[in-house]
């Protein structure tokens, strides 16, 4: 799902909510974070949690009606051009403190992923899940009935904490209105939808291995690619509406959606009245934002109301110009086929890599081969591994991306809006001010973790990018 989102924070850190990203790139064996049900790691996750809920970050920050109320206030206005992005000095200073809680997190989560995984292992709890569904059955997609949502709850459960606290930090800075009983009941949809696939995707794994030990990473790869192009169809249809409310956008905005219009007809293309859509997203965050997701009959543009609330329309044809970027440069096409070799990679390292795995470990952990249900920890374990190496490959790309679908909503909205460049630059100063977006994140956080370029080059670029002045022919629209 390609969206115009700036840097990252907290709230994006710690959402409880599925995206078409997060399908498409088949991540079913790792899209659940890393838990244990034994005494010892119980108590490690609750003291985790007693830590974290009096981490000293708060302390730099007002108390938390304070801080909502200062983070809900509309940006500051501008005297003059947008030239750079910056931050009043509370919100600078609040900034700052939230930078440093989510980097701190990420090193939490990251390192509490990897014990957690090591302690399932060694401790040997899905082996002993493993035995159960042996006795209880002969059958293997029954074994994978118990064995498997066993797993996945115990993944999900203890990492609640951490999310609990990400939502409370989001809460506190502003940045969510969305109540507790909301949130929890995000997360357990989530879970109930992360069983479903997981069952499915993780017994149809396991069953290819046993039939080819050898090849079975190349089978499975090619039976998986109907289904990443599956999710991605049906993620806008079925999955996003189960956790976000959705209208089309002519039916509460018609006066934009003609606005929009002109924008989509100086592109010289169509996108149908009924593929734009509104999400009710101020239910939930007081930040702004727009995506473009789906594929073939589901493919469309989603604008946030929050985007319309706090945008001017300028401004709000800027965003849409940036999506439909998406839409017309085929950034999910991109994104699928991306996924798709993504996979195949990562499923032919793990192929290579879980045997010496097995060979240094496999006694100690109870696992007997790779096709054995016990083996799921150390598959999540190594894709982990292979995850956290390619998160800046994936960032990089995903920027890259972002950057294009920026140029393109300059260049369509040309001609349009009086000023495009100044339209595009207050946007993302409106954006980073919402979001509290730290101005000057380290360079190895922006390239290790960062999917859009920062807000500051954002800012920068969108206020010099003007071909036409300079006689140059512009990129996309001609």
């Amino acid at each position: 799902m390609a969206t115009l989102g700036g840097g990252l924070n907290v709230y994006s850190w710690k959402k409880p909510r599925l995206t078409g990203i997060f399908l498409l790139s088949c991540r079913v064996l790792t899209f659940l974070k890393e838990s244990v049900s034994l005494r010892p790691v119980i108590i490690a996750s609750c003291f985790l949690f007693v830590t974290l809920w009096s981490y000293p970050g708060k302390a730099q920050t007002a108390s938390p009606a304070q801080s909502t109320t200062a983070s809900t206030q509309a940006p500051s206005a501008q005297s003059g051009p947008t030239t750079q992005y910056t931050l009043p000095p509370d919100k600078l200073a609040k900034a700052k403190a939230l930078y440093d809680i989510s980097g701190r997190l990420r090193v939490i989560s990251t390192i509490w992923g990897f014990v957690v995984l090591i302690g399932i292992l060694y401790v040997g709890v899905v082996a002993r899940f493993r035995n159960w569904a042996e006795r209880a059955a002969t059958n293997s997609f029954l074994q994978a009935l118990i064995v498997i949502p066993l797993f996945i709850i115990i993944l999900n459960v203890l990492d609640w904490p951490l999310a609990a606290y990400g939502h409370r930090i989001s809460l506190q800075y502003g940045l969510s209105v969305q109540h507790w009983g909301s949130w929890f009941g995000d997360l357990l949809k989530g879970l109930a939808i992360s069983i479903v696939i997981s069952t499915f995707a993780l017994w149809g794994m396991i069953r290819v291995i046993r039939w080819s030990p050898k090849r079975w990473w190349f089978y499975f790869w090619l039976i998986a690619l109907p289904f990443i192009v599956f999710f991605t169809i049906i993620t806008p249809i079925v999955i996003d509406p189960m956790f976000n409310k959705f209208e089309p956008l002519d039916k509460t905005n018609p006066q934009l959606v003609d606005a929009i219009e002109k924008v989509v007809h100086r592109a010289g293309m169509t996108i149908p009245r009924d593929r734009m859509f509104l999400m009710k997203a101020s239910e939930k965050t007081t930040t702004l934002n727009a995506y473009v997701t789906g594929f073939g009959p589901s493919k469309r543009v989603v604008v946030w109301d929050t985007t319309i609330q706090k945008a001017t329309t300028p401004e709000t044809l800027f965003v849409f110009g940036h999506e439909m970027g998406h839409y017309v440069l085929n950034h999910v096409v991109i994104g699928i086929c991306a996924g798709a070799v993504g996979l195949l990679i990562g499923l032919f390292l793990l192929y290579l890599l879980s045997g010496w795995f097995l060979r240094r470990w496999g006694a100690r952990w109870q696992i007997r081969e790779l096709g054995d249900w016990a083996a799921l920890p150390m598959i999540f374990l190594i894709f982990s591994i292979l995850g956290f190496f390619a998160t800046p490959i994936e960032s990089s790309v995903s920027r890259v991306l972002e950057h294009n679908a920026d140029v393109y909503g300059l260049e369509v909205t040309h001609g349009i809006n009086a000023n495009p460049q100044e339209a595009a630059a207050h946007a993302f100063q409106t954006l980073g001010e919402l979001s509290l977006d730290y101005p000057n994140p380290s360079k190895l956080v922006v390239f290790w973790y960062y999917s859009h370029p920062t807000i500051a080059d954002r800012v920068r670029f969108a206020h010099n990018y003007d071909p036409w002045a300079k006689g140059e022919q512009p990129r996309y629209v001609k």
